[in-house]
């Protein structure tokens, strides 16, 4: 069985930092850019990461799986 999509992280508060990461969804402009393209494995470790990365900051998890 194939893995279903994440639904995308955005929270449509689209501002870079520095580091070209957006402070909304913790996505770099890459992964944003490529989302549409990336498999559902991709999209999944992009999740993981942006939910270790919240969880580090004491934030809620990025989204919910399907």
């Amino acid at each position: 069985m194939t893995q279903a999509a994440p639904t995308s992280p955005c929270m449509n508060i689209c501002v870079l930092d520095a580091a070209r990461t957006c402070t909304g969804c913790h996505r770099t402009l890459d992964e944003i850019a490529r989302w549409g393209r990336m498999s559902a494995a991709e999209q999944w470790q992009v999740i993981a990461r942006i939910d270790f990365e919240r969880g580090r900051h004491g934030l809620p998890a990025a989204v919910q799986e399907r």
